[in-house]
């Protein structure tokens, strides 16, 4: 079935509503952590991003699509609805073998080749589109203007493959909370950070402990 998609209008209200946070640390596990937690296997327990209006809210959230090319992007999805949902179906390959290759890195296993193939794939369709440009006085890496579905894709590959490569992996870690699963960096002071957020999962476990010492 092919989602119908409702342009720019429907998006403003899809990114007032998407319940997503960026706790993560990098792009790449802020992308990862778009489910409802994980069970122990990793498998998502719920899905945060359902249609490629809902991920392209979230690349607008992310800071990686600003509105007005991100409203083009609604408008051509809605004139090729199949190739919206061919899209979403990369993104969300994509995200699910991030994790497994995050979590290999965790435990210190070499990931499956599937998701390792996946991730070298999308890497060969996004660095080709990178260029480097002054902006603001400034130099940085950057992509040309959105004019294909995928554009939302590219900048995740990178992020993936920098934060791989880089000395930061090693502060690389899941969350403890049940159901939870969440990926994210730990740059605590002693580098013993358990849960995703402090507010949520650390809570809840806290609440935990308490009602267990109670019952003893």
């Amino acid at each position: 079935m092919v989602t119908a998609y409702h342009g720019p209008g429907n998006l403003s209200k899809i990114i007032d509503r998407l319940p997503v946070k960026f706790i993560g640390g990098r792009l790449c596990l802020d992308f990862v952590n778009t489910v409802g937690g994980r069970d122990p296997d990793g498998a998502a327990l719920r899905d945060k991003i359902g249609d490629y209006e809902e991920l392209l809210a979230w690349s607008v959230l992310a800071g990686t699509v600003d509105r007005r090319p991100a409203g083009a992007l609604a408008r051509l999805a809605a004139r090729d609805p199949e190739d919206a949902a061919a899209v979403l179906a990369r993104a969300i390959r994509l995200r699910e073998d991030l994790f497994r290759i995050f979590e290999c890195a965790i435990e210190g296993r070499r990931p499956p080749d599937s998701a390792a193939e996946t991730l070298r794939r999308e890497l060969s369709i996004a660095r080709p589109r990178q260029f480097f440009a002054a902006h603001s006085g400034r130099f940085k890496w950057t992509f040309p203007p959105p004019s294909t579905l995928d554009y939302i894709l590219w900048p995740l590959p990178l992020s993936a493959a920098e934060l791989l490569a880089s000395d930061d992996l090693a502060g690389l870690r899941r969350c403890r909370g049940v159901d939870c699963g969440w990926l994210f960096l730990d740059s605590s002071r002693n580098h013993r950070r358990q849960w995703c957020d402090m507010r949520d999962c650390g809570n809840r476990a806290k609440v935990r402990r308490f009602r267990r010492k109670r019952t003893v």
